[in-house]
């Protein structure tokens, strides 16, 4: 058989194992892009609202005096103050940062995105351990799809053709970006 016979039938099969793995990752990876105009992990909801302001000084008798005014039942998991002026309570997906002087309370909710939640997980390598193995492949893999992509068409549409210039783009765009964020950004 012919090396490109078996170049295209790899190329075919490999492209077709990888597709699973090349949604998850284009769609976390768009989304992760985007960190910094929103949260791609979590919908976090903010809630603002006033009590009398908090007359403790010490932080235990300050929680206690908050929980009180808020209406919440049972201790939260952690406490924190930033600063003199503000009380944080620490609750399961849900943190009230109250202004000790003023009793101005912002509450933030915060709910996983499902779906692109794991979509982020598995795309930044949390789990470790087996899943590190199983991204090298993709990778490789994603690796051997391109290379061996070059040599599926014959041909002016092929390398040697129009496949050429649109390789040397491809090669072009992150060089001349890399080399003008170093020397311009």
């Amino acid at each position: 058989m012919k090396w490109r016979k078996w170049n295209n039938i790899l190329h075919r099969d490999i492209g077709y194992l990888v597709v699973g793995l090349t949604i998850v990752y284009g769609i976390s990876g768009i989304a992760v892009n985007h960190v910094q105009d929103w949260n791609p992990n979590y919908n976090i909801e903010k809630e603002f609202l006033t009590i009398e302001p908090l007359a403790a000084t010490e932080r235990q008798p300050m929680v206690d005096e908050a929980l009180k005014k808020l209406n919440l039942d049972g201790q939260p998991k952690d406490s924190f103050r930033p600063d003199e002026e503000t009380l944080q309570l620490f609750y399961e997906n849900k943190t009230y940062s109250i202004d000790v002087p003023t009793g101005n309370v912002m509450i933030e909710t915060t709910q996983q995105r499902r779906v692109l939640f794991e979509m982020n997980q598995l795309h930044l390598n949390a789990p470790k351990e087996a899943w590190t193995y199983i991204a090298d492949l993709y990778a490789f893999s994603l690796v051997f799809v391109a290379v061996t992509g070059l040599f599926v068409l014959k041909g002016k549409t092929g390398i040697t053709g129009r496949g050429a210039w649109l390789t040397t783009i491809g090669v072009l765009l992150p060089v001349v970006y890399w080399i003008y964020y170093l020397y311009w950004s």
